[in-house]
């Protein structure tokens, strides 16, 4: 049956179900069953009709998740039962007192314990009434903490009802709020992108997430809740601690995966050395290890001081931080052409492992670190991301040193080096031809909205690549049935595919090849808007910014960009190369009528903010792939201003101007 065959209210519900049973995958599972897309089209559908019946709308339904209006300031809110800090040991041997006192106390041989890595997040505690969340806070002071329940809700791993037929009257519910590693890298690539200053670390991005007033920014960052126990309930739980954990893992929450029962200090310190050992394959900073006891009718009798209950201890783990001296900086070319500035380290240990290298992000991080070489600096490790430059000794800084540049021509391939309209990246411009970009080109080129080169994917490019066959985008048209025959997978008929799709590809259309050049700031639609405009790709390669310029919708930014990329000389060498392999095209005024046929044709979209669903570029492609075109300041003539979390001036502009405002939800529907 179709959304279309059901009464509203029961098609709501049926929503609201379903996509909650998809976060629960999604974000405590790890296992999603349907894609990004499916998913936003479901969430827009529900959109849709609570905006069309508001009565509808339900405090527990996931389009809550996007966040709401921004408060003035933080109220206060007492725990039902106290969020006591955990005593520390710093020492086996404080381990061994701490398991010897509660042996002694209890008058038993052998203690069974639960034990768990400490996260380095936020504490927080919710609050379920009926099943249903309905406050959170902070750990605050232990008894009172700041009330966050906006922010709360906008996490994907934080059940808005539990999932149970009979849950407790009242029950509090703690955990750690954390950003995972992977999501940390990405949200710092976005912030680099935006020309805004990078986390130092997922601990801070985590707490400065959770304690926004604005719980619309809380709702693009990538926060994610793992429990750890409850405070008060109304009701009875299990008599274990591990009995717990298991109850709160079939409501819907995400528990630890490396929790683990173990028995004596022994067990305690087997652990936390698989802990260290394992410490740098996990997705989530930690601090240390907790150690509770199991058995939880015995904590009453064990009590607690002012500060700590007596029956958990937390065992910090070793330093990740340490000094050393800077011996170089030198710039890395990545594989879409960036240019990041790397430490090159005296070697040291740093949470048990050697360092040679540290990132340095981009330049402004290093003048607003001032780092130099031979300077001593603090370096940090976190995880499998190479080490970065905390801070720099400037108590120790020899009198020589001077600051560092970015150099002007790119160490890889000698084409120039180009930082266009103070963007925070630099980027080598020999696109096509530098080897350090030669991935990252190659694929662009081959993609379905460029050459589309079907059968051509990623692994099959490493291949050729590493293998010396392919150095840049005009050697793909020179390949032989004897080049591909041998590679992984490829056979007599994926071979002939292949060399057919590769054939079929030399007819094009001119938008198609700038697009397929991967031409920094150039996308689908100012591709297509180029090559209407200059008719040749000769007069195109000879336009000077001026001639550029007067193109419709292409500013300064992409005339520099267009610019800069067409006076390489081993660009425009591929280029002839492409041209001679027979890579040809139509007059490209005969796709102006394709082109109008677009839904988006002629709209034009200005992106703020983060979205949580999409990257900017993935945003930006389904709007040029519709028709649309993509600016980057607010006009009068600009249709819609898509503002995700951390909207800023431009969102403020657009309410002025009267232009239409999307927020994510609504742009999903648009776009589905």
């Amino acid at each position: 049956m179709s959304g279309s065959d059901v009464a509203p209210a029961e098609r709501a519900a049926a929503l609201r179900e379903q996509l909650e049973q998809h976060n629960y995958r999604y974000y405590v599972l790890d296992d999603p069953a349907i894609s990004d897309g499916e998913y936003d089209r479901l969430l827009a559908e529900l959109v849709d009709i609570e905006h069309r019946y508001p009565d509808l709308r339900t405090d527990d339904s996931p389009t809550r998740r996007v966040g709401s209006t921004p408060l003035a300031a933080f109220r206060e809110r007492a725990h039902g039962e106290p969020m006591l800090s955990l005593a520390n040991a710093f020492s086996d041997a404080d381990l061994g007192d701490f398991d010897r006192r509660l042996r002694e106390t209890l008058g038993v041989a052998e203690i069974e314990y639960m034990a768990e890595p400490k996260l380095d997040g936020l504490s927080v505690n919710l609050l379920y009434e009926d099943g249903q969340l309905t406050a959170a806070a902070t750990r605050g002071d232990g008894r009172v903490g700041e009330e966050i329940t906006a922010n709360a809700r906008t996490i994907r791993s934080v059940p808005l009802r539990l999932p149970c037929a009979d849950p407790p009257a009242r029950i509090e519910v703690r955990g750690e709020v954390v950003i995972r590693r992977q999501d940390f890298e990405r949200l710092n690539e976005r912030r680099l992108a935006r020309a805004e200053r990078p986390f130092a670390n997922p601990r801070n991005a985590a707490a400065g997430s959770l304690r926004q007033l604005d719980s619309r920014v809380t709702a693009g960052r990538p926060l994610t809740l793992f429990v750890f126990g409850t405070g008060e309930s109304s009701a009875p739980l299990p008599a274990t601690h591990e009995g717990v954990l298991e109850t709160l893992g079939q409501w819907g929450f995400r528990v630890n995966d490396q929790v683990t029962r173990v028995s004596g200090a022994e067990g305690c310190l087997a652990y936390r050395e698989r802990l260290i050992e394992a410490r740098d394959g996990l997705d989530y900073e930690i601090d240390g290890v907790v150690y509770k006891v199991n058995d939880r009718q015995v904590w009453e009798r064990l009590g607690a001081t002012a500060r700590a209950p007596r029956w958990a201890l937390a065992h910090k783990l070793p330093a990740r931080e340490a000094t050393t001296r800077v011996n170089a900086i030198v710039p890395s070319v990545g594989r879409t052409g960036v240019i990041t500035p790397v430490a090159a380290l005296e070697p040291v240990e740093v949470g048990g492992v050697t360092v040679t290298r540290a990132t340095l992000h981009n330049l402004d991080e290093v003048r607003r670190k001032d780092v130099r070489e031979a300077d001593a600096v603090m370096v940090r490790r976190a995880g499998d991301v190479i080490p970065e430059v905390v801070s720099v000794i400037e108590s120790r800084r020899p009198a020589e040193t001077r600051p560092w540049q970015m150099p002007t021509a790119c160490p890889v391939c000698g084409s120039d080096v180009a930082r266009i309209d103070d963007a925070a990246a630099h980027r080598c411009m020999g696109g096509l031809y530098c080897p350090a970009q030669r991935m990252g080109a190659l694929m662009h080129f081959v993609s379905r909205r460029a050459m589309d080169i079907d059968g051509l994917g990623e692994k099959l490019i490493e291949q050729l690549v590493s293998r010396e066959r392919v150095h840049t985008a005009a050697d793909l048209y020179a390949l032989t049935r004897s080049d591909l025959l041998g590679l992984e997978r490829m056979g007599e008929r994926s071979t002939t595919n292949l060399l057919n799709a590769i054939d079929a590809s030399r007819d094009t259309t001119l938008a198609r090849f700038l697009y397929a050049l991967g031409i920094d700031q150039v996308g689908e639609v100012t591709a297509r808007t180029l090559a209407e405009h200059f008719g040749s790709l000769e007069a195109l390669m000879a336009a000077d910014e001026p001639g550029l310029t007067a193109v419709p919708d292409v500013g300064p930014v992409v005339a520099e960009s267009v610019r800069r990329f067409f006076a390489q000389a081993h660009n425009r060498e591929v280029i002839d190369a492409l041209i001679a392999a027979g890579v040809s095209w139509p007059d490209p005024q005969s796709d102006a009528s394709a082109a109008r046929s677009l839904p988006l044709d002629g709209k034009t979209f200005v992106l703020t903010g983060t979205l949580s669903a999409y990257t900017r570029d993935e945003a930006k492609a389904r709007i040029e792939a519709l028709g649309g075109k993509v600016t980057a300041s607010v006009s009068g003539r600009t249709d819609y201003v898509v503002a995700g979390a951390d909207a800023g001036s431009k969102r403020d502009r657009a309410e002025k101007l009267g232009v239409t405002l999307l927020d994510e939800s609504a742009f999903a529907a648009l776009v589905a």
